[in-house]
């Protein structure tokens, strides 16, 4: 069931849906879990869908042909189940528990992974692009559970970043399982551009994800000093393991994989801080 629902992936959704929720709140007395265990629901629901529809290419990857479906170990009509369940499930849930605002995103956030990303994976290369408006929404979802306005700048660039960043996040990723990827027959970026080329266009979408991130300082995200030279810190940091990862000639994927891990680790501690930073000034309040 853990690798139906991709549970690695929804967790993540779910703390940046709690960081948007935090973000918007005005007191600790209203805190509800309903907002993100119903975009949780309904991340886990569109991970099965994806499971399901790209079940026959799975089966031509290295990285993915041990997953449920092209394995054996779970049939299409079961997977097709566990989604129906889910989605009803996170539906009701954010109905129920939260406003239409917040049920609205979440499920436009379904349907854009499913029906927009997931077929565009297999006409273009660039399909990361718009998708990952998937991984901008779920704090959008978590900030209008709170009572936010989806307009708020505060939001849209915190959606930004995370909207930024996934496009190195996915990139890197293609450095390793390049070749897998043009196996099952997805159009990649490494067809068409050479390694060296990749890493640098990499690089710069890097230095983006760190331009946003560094600019909170400036939306009134933040709210102490201490805050903000951990910010700094943290983006000086992932800059200069970015810029040791674009000079390194090697091929070797334990490189990659280390990049790979440093990007995702640099994001978890900017949703801890953030959290952290609003939750601190609520409790003194």
């Amino acid at each position: 069931m853990a690798e139906v629902i991709k549970l690695r992936i929804t967790v993540l959704v779910s703390f940046t849906t709690t960081l948007g929720y935090i973000l918007a709140s005005e007191d600790l007395s209203s805190f509800s879990g309903w907002p993100v265990l119903g975009i949780f629901l309904l991340a886990c629901g569109a991970a099965a869908l994806n499971h399901y529809q790209e079940r026959d290419r799975d089966l031509l990857m290295e990285r993915t042909r041990n997953r449920p479906l092209p394995s054996g170990e779970a049939s299409p009509s079961a997977v097709l189940g566990i989604t129906l369940f889910f989605l009803v499930c996170g539906t009701a849930v954010l109905y129920f528990g939260s406003n239409l605002t917040a049920l609205f995103t979440g499920l436009l956030t379904f349907i854009w992974y499913n029906a927009v990303y997931t077929p565009l994976k297999k006409v273009t290369a660039l399909a990361i692009i718009p998708g990952s408006l998937v991984g901008a929404l779920p704090p959008v979802a978590g900030w209008a559970a709170a009572g936010g306005s989806v307009f708020a700048p505060e939001i849209l660039i915190i959606a930004a970043f995370f909207f930024i960043w996934q496009i190195p996040h996915f990139w890197i990723l293609l450095l390793v399982y390049g070749d897998d990827y043009a196996k099952a027959g997805y159009p990649t970026l490494t067809n068409l551009l050479s390694r060296r080329q990749l890493m640098n266009i990499t690089f710069c979408w890097i230095t983006l994800t760190i331009v946003v991130a560094l600019s909170f300082n400036f939306f009134g995200i933040l709210n102490f000093t201490a805050s903000a030279v951990a910010l700094v810190a943290l983006c000086a940091w992932i800059f200069a393991e970015s810029v040791k990862f674009r000079k390194y000639e090697g091929a070797e994927r334990s490189v990659y994989k280390g990049m790979f891990m440093r990007i995702n680790i640099f994001v978890l501690i900017v949703i801890t801080l953030l959290s952290l930073d609003k939750l601190l000034k609520l409790f003194l309040e």
